[in-house]
């Protein structure tokens, strides 16, 4: 017996899982599956659910990959929660066309399964999304850009540094927000990387990491030193980017804008480092979607979207210390007090 239960223990440590609930304590069972463990981001996710799960008695498994675009990892994962039975599946997905049919696997074994902060391609692969409204996040940021630069947007030279090559949905609704925020033409708004106007410099991709934006933003330099705008995947790739321009003396050339709104990147905001910042809710979104499969496991119903969307909106706030006007933004001091990481 005492085999059996040190086998299954390294069984588990193998495939990434970690309990938030001792599976005798609920007769629900659910899991989490991020794109890493590391970013604060996902941190925050599996610490909201894992107190909501504690709260409603609910058994939870939590799984990561690697890094940001780890998608066999998650594969695995939604493998491993069909066979064990679980009620439901929340998760944010690197790879949301690749991963599309092993959602099907999942759903045709009834379970329910929610997109969060990503969603899949297409969308209704998920029975549900729980989101921060992504292309708005962009158009936030994009338009403070424009107006913070005024006249100077017109021959703006900008970069994006984007998340994985896949061109995860939330990488492209990032993208095409803060392009038609600033006003560029997107050309086809489900991809990355075929617009036409002469102010973009061009993309690269960070896997949502501090190194990958240093890298990505090395590269983008080589192509035009004289960029002036930096649009980035999330802060860490923000905090990168910055130390590859400081390393250069251009860190007073460039203004960076990002999306996420945990402490250190508010905190970045305040310091300077960022020019302002789209402020999601990842807590939020996790609790909500544990309360969602407790509520289908006891009552078969579905969370429905926010009115008037395809999706469950969990809120944006822009947040920046240098407001613009016609455009609504809190402060740091406000942004501390709902940041999160």
């Amino acid at each position: 017996m005492k085999k059996s239960v040190v086998s299954a223990a390294l069984a588990a440590l193998a495939i990434g899982v970690v309990f938030a609930a001792p599976a005798k304590a609920a007769d629900v069972s659910a899991c989490l599956i991020t794109k890493t463990d590391t970013n604060p981001f996902f941190v925050k996710m599996k610490e909201g659910a894992t107190a909501k799960a504690k709260e409603l008695g609910v058994t939870l498994k939590a799984y990561a990959g690697k890094i940001d675009g780890d998608s066999e990892s998650q594969v695995a994962a939604v493998e491993s929660c069909i066979a064990e039975g679980a009620k439901g599946i929340l998760i944010a997905a690197s790879d949301t066309k690749g991963i599309v049919p092993t959602i099907k696997k999942a759903r045709d074994a009834g379970l329910l399964v929610i997109a969060l902060d990503t969603p899949l391609d297409p969308a209704t692969a998920a029975d549900a999304t729980f989101a921060t409204d992504n292309l708005l996040a962009g158009k936030l940021i994009g338009e403070w850009a424009n107006k913070t630069l005024g006249d100077k947007a017109k021959n703006a030279k900008i970069g994006f540094l984007d998340l994985t090559p896949s061109q995860p949905t939330v990488d492209v609704l990032r993208d095409q927000g803060f392009m038609i925020g600033f006003g560029i033409d997107p050309k086809d708004p489900n991809k990355i990387g075929d617009e036409t106007d002469p102010r973009i410099v061009g993309h690269d991709v960070t896997n949502g990491n501090e190194e990958g934006g240093r890298k990505a933003m090395e590269n983008l330099l080589q192509k035009d030193s004289s960029i002036n705008v930096i649009h980035t995947i999330n802060e860490p790739a923000a905090i990168g980017a910055y130390q590859a321009l400081k390393a250069v003396g251009l860190e007073k050339q460039v203004l960076i804008v990002s999306v996420d709104g945990g402490c250190p990147g508010v905190k970045s905001v305040k310091d300077g480092v960022i020019g302002a910042t789209s402020q999601q809710y990842p807590l939020m979104m996790a609790a909500l979607g544990v309360e969602a499969i407790k509520k289908f496991a006891d009552t078969g119903e579905k969370p429905k979207p926010t009115e008037g969307k395809s999706f469950f909106d969990t809120g944006v706030s822009l947040v920046t210390d240098k407001p613009v006007a016609g455009l609504k933004s809190i402060d740091t001091k406000e942004g501390t007090a709902k940041c999160w990481g």
